[in-house]
């Protein structure tokens, strides 16, 4: 299963992105995100690195917002943004949660 985490993990960030640059949505793949997320999140993230990758997915989330007044490309990196900010929240979460959960097995 761990081979196939970094797939996970690649497919689920191009989709959320490619899903939020052309404006689609559907229940159906806010469900295949977040099983995607999910799973990336137990198998391919690093729970030791969680406080890390928080910051860098605060970082991103408070900037994505800003893309959106470039000229011309604004809104594109704008959207593009927003879509691996969406898929990286399911994958922290999951990361966090796992963390907390070995560290409260580890008692």
């Amino acid at each position: 299963m761990d081979k196939f985490a970094k797939w996970f993990y690649v497919v689920g960030i191009v989709a959320a992105m490619l899903a939020s640059l052309f404006g689609f949505a559907a229940d159906w793949l806010t469900w295949i995100l977040m099983i995607l997320g999910v799973l990336a999140g137990l198998f391919y993230a690093d729970t030791d690195d969680v406080a890390y990758r928080g910051m860098r997915y605060l970082a991103l989330a408070a900037v994505a917002g800003v893309f959106g007044e470039f000229i011309f490309l604004g809104p594109y990196v704008s959207a593009l943004a927003a879509g691996a900010v969406t898929f990286l929240g399911y994958v922290l979460f999951t990361s966090l949660a796992y963390r907390f959960w070995k560290m409260g097995m580890a008692k």
